[in-house]
């Protein structure tokens, strides 16, 4: 029942009674440490999630991967727990990346799991096998890129907005800056039916470079913002570093600090002034660093090294440092799997948690079960 309180939250079930968005800050503030699974078409190319911009694949080619992708050995349950092994206290799920392809039964975008070979609604699955076992599951959503929607921008306003195609696209149709609110309104329309079908801590939202090449003159953010806490005021919101400082937690890649002057280069002065006041308006709050297990590789790649536990636990060490929990990635194989070396990766870290606590807390003690445990 969507009015009993979850089970990852029975700690804070006082709290939740009279305010659930607050006993969720408080469960995030003590989570610590997630698990962040980066799967999608592009997982069936081994290569980079990226690789339909790289390798400037067309639509309508790239759309065929649908046919292919079965994800016969994506296992919630196998997720879940491996995720309560490691020590982790939540799950969070690539939904929808820049591809364009949702990995649930969606209604408004027929491009999703449901209507490619596997048949079947990954969200759903996931999201239910976390609230059986007390994690926390926040839905990863690619809110300001995305290479196919016909009324996302072109290169001329953002240099990731498009693959670099050597001929035009055909199912590219925007024309000017008031073409944009079609997206605007797309992404609107599936993110309250994510939000509203499912039981979802947060809402993750990626990318925020293009907030910094767009800023509000093309994003109405704190629009935006109002009606998803209007119509789901209990949801989390996050959006990278930041960009209105109102987020609910800020969640930068690898380590916790201001990018305004890294980026004044590509965005000018008026991009690294909106990283600033989103950094500035997030710092002071707990916040999250999301890393992965394969060097620099978010989803799965066989080329790519994977981190050695020692690296992982001092990052671990890092975020706590700057009030941060820690989202560790892992990208599925092609057929949904974690790759066994990945696997052991985090058995391994979760038995070095156990033993000597999280760094930067100096208990162990609290760490000797798994989230959900009873």
């Amino acid at each position: 029942m969507m009015n009993e309180c979850p089970k990852y939250l029975k700690a804070y079930e006082e709290t939740w009674r009279t305010d659930p968005k607050k006993a969720k800050l408080e469960w995030f503030r003590d989570a610590k440490y997630g698990l962040f699974l980066t799967y999608g078409l592009y997982s069936l190319l081994h290569d980079r999630e990226w690789i339909q911009f790289f390798d400037k694949i067309p639509v309508a080619e790239y759309e065929k991967l649908a046919g292919q992708f079965t994800a016969h050995n994506f296992d919630a349950d196998y997720i879940t727990d491996l995720a309560l092994k490691a020590g982790m206290k939540y799950v969070n799920l690539t939904t929808c990346h820049h591809e364009g392809f949702c990995l649930w039964d969606s209604k408004v975008e027929p491009f999703n799991s449901m209507n490619a070979a596997a048949g079947r609604d990954l969200v759903k699955e996931l999201s239910e096998a976390c609230d059986r076992k007390g994690l926390g599951f926040f839905a990863y959503y690619t809110f300001m890129l995305n290479w196919r929607h016909p009324y996302y921008v072109d290169r001329s306003v953002f240099d990731n907005a498009r693959p670099a195609y050597d001929t035009p696209e055909p199912r590219y149709l925007y024309r000017k800056k008031e073409d944009f609110r079609h997206y605007i309104d797309y992404i609107e329309e599936v993110m309250d039916e994510l939000l509203s079908n499912y039981k979802i801590t947060g809402i993750w939202l990626d990318l925020i470079a293009a907030w910094y090449a767009m800023g509000e003159e093309y994003i109405p953010i704190e629009e935006i913002y109002a009606r998803l806490r209007k119509r789901h005021p209990d949801v989390l919101i996050s959006w990278k570093q930041g960009a209105t400082g109102t987020e609910d937690f800020a969640s930068p890649e690898n380590s916790f600090h201001d990018l305004a002057e890294s980026i004044r280069p590509r965005f000018g002065d008026a991009g690294a002034e909106r990283a600033r006041i989103g950094f500035e308006g997030n710092r002071m709050k707990h916040n999250e660093v999301c890393s992965t297990v394969q060097r620099g590789c978010w989803g799965y790649n066989p080329r790519i090294e994977n981190r050695s536990v020692e690296e992982l636990y001092r990052l671990l060490g890092h975020a706590a440092e700057n009030n941060c929990n820690l989202l560790l990635n892992v990208g599925p194989m092609a057929d949904g799997s974690i790759h066994p070396n990945q696997a052991k990766i985090l058995l391994e870290l979760g038995r070095k948690i156990e033993q000597e606590g999280f760094p930067g807390t100096g208990d162990a003690s609290q760490n000797k079960t798994g989230a959900g445990a009873e």
